[in-house]
């Protein structure tokens, strides 16, 4: 269990949310802190779906913008931890799935309404539309996500848990979970966060179009490095966002120290659930090859990847150091 301590000494211990609305009235007042500017959080709860075939009331939606030709329309779900995760988490997630099929009309309507009667979303739409070259207008958007493409879901929850995970490894389902805490000294609220895709932007060069990000690069040691990268031919146990799943076609090895340098890519074959987890397995067409080391610049310890970090195929082969890849 997490506390937070401040520069004065004062100590925050986690807050006990009253029920669920509590909550979710909390995210929804930080909602663009939350799942980020460059897009829309819709606050709506509406059914859709029919009684007793799988009918669901999403506690919101999030129309995700970043990325001019493949934006994504997430179903939102926010719960407690204390909540049954099987009982509860996973067949509400289920219930998205089955409705979503059963009222695509109903959910277009319901977000165009929102949309033409809130002049903040409107502006913000019409800004998308300036700068992505393909869609027109919010028909053709909303056809094209809610239609065309498979449902995915959001999950903010105070607390994740392993059961959570295992119950998301078992659905098809794209699901993203943001973790979010409040934390509590007489009477005064911090709030603690992961920002919705922090893995996409942590770190991208401004010219970075995020439409082009296609490499996925992940820190290795030796001895997996040589075992499973280079002997097996994949690399497991990734975090990845619902967004990036459909666009990743190569892994690039950062091995760390002493190396301190990425020296290896392969084109990924598939992309699969790793076991009971919510994480992923990518696949590799055939061996990685060799290039030219891409390395950690004495002045920028800070830069090695920790974690998964995305970058582009292109931008990968003319890169010197990591500078050249991540501010």
């Amino acid at each position: 269990m997490y506390k937070i301590l401040d520069d004065k000494g004062v100590l925050y211990k986690e807050y006990q949310y009253a029920d669920e609305a509590e909550y979710e009235k909390i995210i929804v007042a930080n909602s663009e802190m939350i799942f980020g500017t460059q897009g829309i959080y819709f606050d709506i709860k509406k059914k859709i779906g029919k009684s007793k075939e799988g009918a669901a009331i999403p506690d919101g939606y999030y129309l995700d913008l970043k990325f001019h030709d493949e934006p994504i329309l997430y179903f939102v779900e926010i719960e407690l931890s204390d909540h049954d995760v099987y009982g509860h988490i996973g067949e509400q997630v289920l219930r998205f799935a089955i409705s979503s099929e059963m009222s695509k009309h109903k959910i277009k309507t319901i977000l165009i309404d929102d949309i033409n009667t809130d002049p903040a979303k409107s502006k913000k739409i019409e800004d998308f539309f300036k700068v992505s070259s393909k869609f027109n207008n919010i028909n053709e958007l909303l056809d094209r996500l809610i239609f065309d493409e498979d449902v995915a879901v959001i999950i903010v929850i105070n607390e994740k848990s392993e059961q959570l995970s295992r119950v998301l490894s078992k659905i098809k389902i794209s699901a993203d979970i943001i973790e979010a805490q409040s934390f509590v000294d007489n009477g005064k609220l911090l709030h603690r966060f992961t920002p919705f895709q922090d893995d996409v932007l942590e770190a991208v060069l401004p010219s970075t179009d995020l439409d082009d990000l296609d490499t996925i690069v992940v820190p290795a040691k030796e001895e997996g490095f040589k075992d499973v990268f280079i002997g097996e031919k994949c690399w497991y146990q990734i975090r990845i966002s619902a967004a990036m799943l459909g666009k990743i076609k190569y892994i690039a090895a950062y091995q760390v120290a002493p190396m301190s340098a990425i020296t290896h890519v392969a084109e990924v074959e598939r992309i699969e659930k790793y076991k009971d987890t919510d994480k992923y397995i990518l696949y590799f067409k055939e061996e990685a090859k060799q290039i030219k080391k891409v390395s950690l610049s004495g002045q920028t310890k800070g830069k090695a990847p920790q974690a998964p970090r995305y970058t582009t195929f292109a931008k990968l082969l003319e890169a010197n150091t990591l500078d050249d890849l991540w501010k």
